[in-house]
């Protein structure tokens, strides 16, 4: 399967990240999403990191960037595979990321932080 354009889309991702715009950010997602993180497991104890489902994806980060009021990304590169993007940035503490999304289609069914 086809990647979208991955700069466009990492601009387009961390420009709604930066503007700690989560509905922006959840645009990319399907609605039976799956994603992993180890924040998620610090953020939701009883998630073990996994969280599946917009909704829910959507509390999660709305629960983060409540706790996060500095948080910013600063994207380092973008690599495309086949059907996946990875976005590795920088985040507001100076920690290198890569942020890993599996796509179905043009919306995001898989990600991994």
């Amino acid at each position: 399967m086809a990647t979208p354009d991955p700069q466009g889309f990492a601009d387009e991702w961390v420009r709604a990240w930066n503007a700690h715009d989560v509905e922006a950010v959840l645009a990319h997602f399907h609605d039976d999403v799956v994603f992993s993180s180890p924040v998620a497991a610090r953020v939701l104890p009883d998630s073990d990191g996994v969280v599946q489902g917009k909704a829910a994806l959507r509390d999660y980060w709305s629960t983060a960037l409540a706790g996060m009021p500095d948080l910013r990304f600063e994207i380092v590169d973008v690599y495309r595979g086949q059907s996946t993007l990875v976005i590795n940035y920088r985040n507001q503490r100076g920690g290198l990321v890569n942020e890993v999304l599996i796509f179905d289609g043009d919306l995001v069914r898989e990600g991994h932080g």
